[in-house]
């Protein structure tokens, strides 16, 4: 279920991310250097070039488009975020944050060069995020959607260990579940592939691993809308039985293992 459909009784998922933002600020991670650098390359990212990123966040990929020296419209839902984003993007005059749903965003008549979206797409109405997109590129105007992806590798142990952990303090947790290899994440750019709009569409994968202290996981996890989302007492007892697993038998430092993929789409004319 997208999170725009849900319908329980607790807060939507994706307004889950603006209850915390300094939380998410610091510890989510940036994108890695290779990917940076194939989207600045595949954008032409630079002075002139105009850019709309939907759902920066906090701006973790935002500063690093910013210092290209494009111009950048990001909007962003959550209020909180956004606040933080200015902040942290405060440095680079052409960087404008607007606090909106995309999906109710009226965009400039001028039409972008790129749009770029990261780890944030999926929470997008699916009945219309490729149509709202790429309505806002000029002819010949990149799409850009980073997908993120938590795969084996660094500490493999400990995922397998920390299973216990969920199964014990979350019912939703599938039985002996193990995180999949990178080799075997299939890109999913069949909504990219069938849209009139869009042409030329293209996936590659970039890695990255990254060392935490048991505070700096346990951050992270924080972050996450499904960890949010369980009761206190559950979410509690998870996150201790973590720091538990973490300080006993790995000493208190955890390796995770990352698997971004940048997909890439032409905007058609007409």
């Amino acid at each position: 279920m997208a999170a725009w459909e849900f319908t329980g009784t607790g807060p939507e998922p994706r307004n889950t991310f603006d209850q915390d933002a300094e939380r998410y600020r610091r510890a989510r991670p940036r994108y890695p250097p290779s990917l940076v650098e194939e989207l600045g390359r595949a954008t032409g990212a630079g002075p002139g070039v105009r850019v709309l990123e939907i759902a920066p966040g906090t701006g973790q990929l935002t500063v690093d488009l910013a210092g290209s020296g494009c111009a950048i419209t990001a909007v962003e839902r959550g209020p909180s975020l956004a606040a933080v984003a200015r902040r942290e993007l405060a440095a680079f005059p052409a960087v404008e944050v607007v606090t909106a749903d995309f999906e109710e965003w009226r965009p400039p008549p001028e039409p972008f060069d790129a749009v770029v979206c990261a780890t944030a797409f999926h929470w997008l109405d699916p009945a219309v995020r490729v149509t709202r997109a790429a309505r806002a590129l000029r002819a010949g105007g990149l799409l850009a959607v980073v997908t993120t992806h938590h795969v084996a590798g660094g500490s493999e142990d400990f995922f397998a260990d920390v299973q216990e952990c969920y199964e014990r303090w979350d019912p939703a947790t599938p039985p002996g579940l193990r995180q999949s290899p990178e080799s075997a994440i299939v890109p999913d750019t069949a909504e990219f592939r069938g849209s009139p709009f869009l042409t030329g569409v293209t996936a590659r994968g970039h890695a990255q691993e990254i060392t935490y202290s048991t505070d700096a996981y346990l951050d992270v996890l924080l972050t996450y809308s499904n960890h949010r989302l369980l009761p206190g007492p559950a979410r509690d007892g998870l996150l201790a039985c973590v720091r538990n697993l973490l300080d006993s038998r790995y000493g208190g430092v955890v390796t995770k293992r990352y698997w971004h993929e940048l997909i890439t789409a032409v905007r058609v004319a007409g």
